[in-house]
């Protein structure tokens, strides 16, 4: 799939997970993580992030 803002929001997409298809392309990381359950990378602090758990309930562990 094209993106044309697939190499802009390279420079500020936080998922360290760079060889996913999806990287850099939001609307489709967004699509494919609800699908899933979970939440996208970016939702998460750095240090969380890195630990590529991407669940509901990890997300709200951190915020409370």
């Amino acid at each position: 799939m094209r993106c044309a803002n697939k190499e802009k929001n390279q420079g500020f997409c936080r998922c360290t997970y760079t060889s996913c298809s999806r990287h850099g392309m939001c609307c489709e990381c967004v699509k494919y993580h609800q699908a899933n359950g979970e939440l996208p990378g970016c939702f998460f602090p750095p240090e969380a992030e890195k630990t590529y758990n991407r669940s509901i309930e990890y997300f709200v562990s951190l915020h409370q």
